[in-house]
């Protein structure tokens, strides 16, 4: 996590997408020393060479604008298109469903098998149907399913379990295949009724271009920890002008969370927010003791927004202090 105080005493908190080495964290001090909070687009362009710094950045200048404003960060975005979220989690570990299902979740993500041997074929594709089988009577009547392909598909796999699945209703199929082969993702898309969610892997807006232009992607999915707020706000309405929904890839922590739900409150083109629901209970607890508000707290399907100004939590700074300590022991 990312602390930034402004000469006025205000303090803004962000979110890294990786661990950021001191000499970077400096450079990025004297990057912005004097620069007004409200320069988004400053702050990007001077940390053009720290990619890891941009977002956290970019979500810690956000929440002091609207502290300033004494407003939650959503109003400083344009005010909400919704009063709540819709959202999902990656299944993870042992009886992970019945967990999430406890935890409020009516929609879900589950991983395709393992493919051991490319091209698998006829028995690769029954076995992700049967999984996907089991799933389904196992959760019962109301939920919902993304399944993950993480990029390690080939085409013909892909396409073959995009078509089998078709009678299960997907909420979308991610990243099936890598987005390198945008000719294969144009025949799965133009063959399947299933909707494909790509792009957690794209670094720049000319990748989200490409994906657009082509019409091989039904929903977009920019990662929140290295686009930050204000790339993805520009990313969706792009993406409005071609029909496409935004759903952000997010597995970081619960600040990034509570900045997924303004983001989400403010797009007009959302469609549901991924929020990491870890196997291990101390990790859950963990994540619920560095904010004031559980925010990752989901109630029939649907995250809250919070509401007090800027992010609409307060940060636990002693035990974000404690986590690094241990991380660095």
């Amino acid at each position: 996590m990312l602390r930034l105080e402004t000469s006025g005493g205000l303090v803004g908190w962000g979110e890294c997408a990786a661990v950021v080495s001191d000499a970077d964290a400096a450079s990025a001090v004297r990057a912005h020393q004097g620069v007004d909070t409200a320069a988004y687009e400053v702050a990007w362009l001077k940390l053009a060479a720290l990619p890891a710094l941009r977002a956290a950045v970019d979500m810690a200048l956000i929440d002091v604008s609207a502290q300033q404003s004494k407003a939650p960060v959503f109003q400083l975005l344009g005010g909400p298109t919704r009063n709540k979220c819709r959202a999902y989690t990656m299944l993870e570990g042992a009886e992970a469903l019945e967990r999430a299902l406890k935890s409020g979740y009516k929609a879900v993500g589950v991983n395709v098998p393992v493919n051991e041997w490319r091209n698998a074929g006829k028995a690769y594709v029954e076995k992700t149907a049967n999984l996907m089988q089991m799933m389904r009577r196992a959760a019962g009547d109301g939920v919902d399913f993304v399944l993950d392909g993480a990029g390690r598909m080939v085409p013909g796999d892909a396409q073959s379990v995009a078509e089998a699945l078709e009678r299960f209703h997907l909420l979308f199929f991610d990243e099936p295949v890598p987005i390198s082969n945008l000719g294969a993702m144009r025949k799965i898309a133009g063959e399947n009724v299933t909707p494909l969610g790509l792009g957690r892997g794209v670094d720049g807006p000319g990748g989200f271009m490409d994906l657009l232009r082509e019409d091989c992607v039904d929903l977009l999915r920019p990662n929140l920890a290295q686009h930050g707020l204000s790339q993805i706000r520009r990313i969706a309405a792009v993406a409005e002008t071609y029909y496409v929904a935004v759903a952000p890839f997010h597995d970081g922590g619960p600040l990034a969370t509570a900045a997924a739900l303004h983001l989400a409150a403010s797009l007009p083109n959302f469609f549901i927010q991924q929020i990491p629901l870890p196997a291990s209970e101390r990790d859950r607890a963990f994540r619920r003791s560095l904010l004031s508000t559980d925010v990752e707290a989901v109630n029939a399907g649907f995250a809250a927004l919070p509401n007090g100004p800027g992010w609409g939590v307060t940060v636990n700074q002693s035990a974000v202090e404690k986590a690094a300590q241990e991380a660095g022991a």
